[in-house]
């Protein structure tokens, strides 16, 4: 894996990686991230960020911007799998159900197949909630610079 004992960052060479090789972070949104994240885009859509709004939504209540959840995939090719010698390419998404303040998302990228010619990556992306169900699911295409 591309991170040492005690959290530091150890890079991992393009011919280190190999096919199904998998890497994963977690993390509960809370009410705090939602707002952060509609202050830095400007998307106070509200149902993101309006109680009474959101309670006559399909969803009932507040949901995270689905791009918020979605960005926790670029923390695990950025930080873990390929790790900090990343360049995101590409990237699509299919969102597939909301994701609620309190719910804990794992984010997971998966090779799925390289590029030897310019070492670039194709990898399955997915989001699951603490249920296991599916929230987000795409591919990535990354480039490796070592």
């Amino acid at each position: 894996m591309t991170q040492a004992a005690g959290g530091s960052i150890q890079l991992v060479s393009y011919d280190e990686i190999k096919i199904g090789d998998r890497a994963n972070i977690s993390k509960t949104i809370t009410e705090f991230d939602i707002y952060q994240f509609a202050g830095i885009t400007g998307d106070f859509n509200p149902l993101h960020v309006n109680v009474e709004y959101a309670k006559k939504s399909v969803f009932q209540e507040r949901i995270a911007h689905g791009v918020l959840t979605a960005g926790f995939i670029s923390a695990v090719l950025g930080m873990k799998l390929p790790g900090p010698d990343t360049i995101y390419l590409s990237q699509n998404l299919n969102f597939k159900a909301p994701v609620k303040i309190g719910d804990t998302v794992m984010a997971e990228v998966e090779v799925l197949e390289k590029k030897d010619a310019k070492k670039i990556l194709r990898l399955r992306t997915t989001v699951t909630n603490q249920f296991d169900h599916s929230v987000v699911e795409g591919e990535a295409v990354v480039m490796m610079q070592n």
